[in-house]
């Protein structure tokens, strides 16, 4: 333990010095503005009568407000503004804003906002921010802590002993938008959740655009699941916020908080919960936050079918971009996008999450494959028609679309195909049930652990008599009688068709007949 807090001394002792040649740089910024402030100060004091005139042309002319040249040009006003400005600025040059817990960093935003910081003293400047850095290990249970303090209590849910399976923050609106201050404890909990997932770190304006969102597309009473899944948000217009942590987050969580308070946490709160084993676990890959704050200073084009950015973006944004479907425009920094894409990344910037492919199977379906399923389909005037398992509408893209149901497990894909105006459910396929019985279905199930067989049996339950299915599958199924009492037809045998993926396949077509 002694070498670790030494270690942490030494890094906060190399931050501070890496600071000091950045602050000795504004510091002297700061004296030019400071003199120049006072010698025009100086100056307007004996000159008020003819800066006057200037002022009431102004006023008339223009419409300004009324001031008068002493009251504008008073010299304590303008150093009190100059020296929050600068303090906000200096700590800039640290990570110990975004550090801070949210009490701690509404105190210093309240000040800068309302200039009422200390004076823009070289050495108060340097000794407070060698303080706040060596405070940085002490902020993450101070969040954490802070966050359980900030819930309300006036709502039973809310369990003094721990992180409860659903919490309640007040005052989250401010007319009609998200309360800064309040959005600060939410994101110290999407903060620590993060260290705790082996992620980078969020930006605080991150959580406040994602919250925000959600007020505007008016979607309130309803659960907004974040990061992943580790917390969930639900908004309310009367401005309270409902928090569910995920269990597996939650019990380190009130880790934290009995380090804190060790006589008020019991101790089965603080036990990891006991994993129940799952068939076909979904996993999820995570977006990193710097490309989420990437993606975040793109520009949506009016037409919402195109994004630019004013700076080149990095190879991890453009393989996003890319992975959502989108291609450069030809022009530097813009790409475009087949579909309207402004819900899509907003769900991306909030979940951040990517169906991760080995669990999910998710390899497109090439233009080739995909028209010789849906031509051996025959689908015909009136047919209702399904693509299980859609992901981006590879096969859906060449069938009726005003007939045509895509469901999908992947919150984001279904976003995808929703933008792209497909009717869409968002749900495990092997749970779903149509609204009527189904006259043609072409899929391509994921392959993993004999999946591909339960999928294809499903499916071939929601036919309709005289219905088909058509399905791509391993080429080891070919000859095998999946369903029984329906004919099967195997194709020829296709190779290397699926991009990152080296695996044959073949594509199966069941007819079912008036009776089964």
């Amino acid at each position: 333990m002694g070498n670790m807090q030494e270690t942490e001394l030494l890094e906060d002792e190399g931050t501070a010095l890496a600071i000091y040649g950045p602050l000795d740089a504004l510091v002297a910024e700061y004296r030019k503005k400071r003199a120049d402030i006072v010698r025009i100060a100086g100056y307007v004091a004996g000159e008020t009568e003819v800066i006057g005139y200037f002022m009431e042309g102004a006023r008339v002319e223009e419409s300004f407000s009324h001031f008068s040249a002493t009251k504008l040009f008073e010299e304590g006003h303008a150093v009190r503004a100059l020296d929050a400005s600068f303090w906000s600025r200096a700590i800039a040059l640290t990570d110990v804003l975004e550090l801070m817990p949210a009490d701690e960093r509404n105190k210093w935003s309240e000040g800068i906002r309302n200039h009422k910081t200390p004076p823009f003293d070289p050495g108060t400047v340097k000794s407070t921010l060698e303080v706040l850095l060596s405070k940085r290990a002490e902020f993450f249970a101070a969040r954490v802590d802070g966050l359980f303090r900030a819930l309300s209590d006036v709502h039973l849910t809310n369990q003094p002993e721990g992180f409860a399976k659903r919490m309640i923050l007040n005052w989250m609106l401010s007319y009609g938008s998200i309360n800064h201050s309040r959005c600060n404890y939410i994101h110290d909990l999407r903060a620590v959740c993060s260290r705790f997932m082996g992620r980078d770190d969020p930006t605080s304006i991150s959580t406040y655009q994602d919250l925000e969102r959600i007020v505007r597309s008016g979607r309130f009473g309803e659960w907004h699941s974040f990061d992943g899944g580790a917390f969930k948000v639900r908004l309310y217009k009367k401005a309270t916020a409902h928090l569910e942590v995920a269990p597996e987050l939650a019990w380190r969580l009130n880790q934290i908080l009995a380090f804190k308070n060790p006589m008020a946490i019991p101790s089965e709160f603080r036990r990891k919960p006991t994993k129940v084993p799952k068939e076909h676990v979904l996993d999820y890959d995570l977006v990193s936050f710097a490309t989420i704050a990437a993606l975040a200073k793109g520009n949506i084009r009016q037409d919402c079918h195109g994004i630019w950015f004013y700076d080149p973006i990095g190879p991890a944004t453009a393989d996003t971009l890319r992975y959502l479907g989108g291609t450069p425009d030809g022009t530097r920094t813009g790409w475009e996008f087949p579909y309207p894409v402004t819900e899509v990344l907003a769900e991306l910037q909030r979940t951040g999450k990517v169906p991760e492919q080995v669990s999910h199977q998710f390899y497109e379906t090439n233009d080739k494959l995909a028209q010789i399923v849906v031509a051996k389909a025959g689908i015909k005037e009136g047919d209702f028609c399904v693509e299980p398992e859609a992901g981006q509408g590879g096969i859906a893209k060449h069938m009726p679309q005003d007939r045509t149901i895509c469901v999908e497990v992947s919150k984001l894909h279904a976003k995808i195909l929703e933008a792209k105006g497909y009717t869409t459910v968002c749900t495990d396929f092997l749970r779903w049930q149509p609204p009527r019985p189904v006259n043609k279905i072409c899929m391509n199930p994921p392959f993993s652990s004999g999946r591909a067989v339960d999928h294809v049996r499903h499916a071939a339950s929601l036919l309709a008599p005289m219905g088909r299915l058509v399905s791509i599958l391993p080429a080891s199924n070919k000859g095998k009688i999946l369903v029984e009492g329906m004919e099967h037809e195997y194709s020829a045998i296709y190779d290397n068709e699926f991009k990152g993926a080296s695996v044959s396949v073949v594509i199966l077509t069941l007819d079912k007949g008036l009776i089964l």
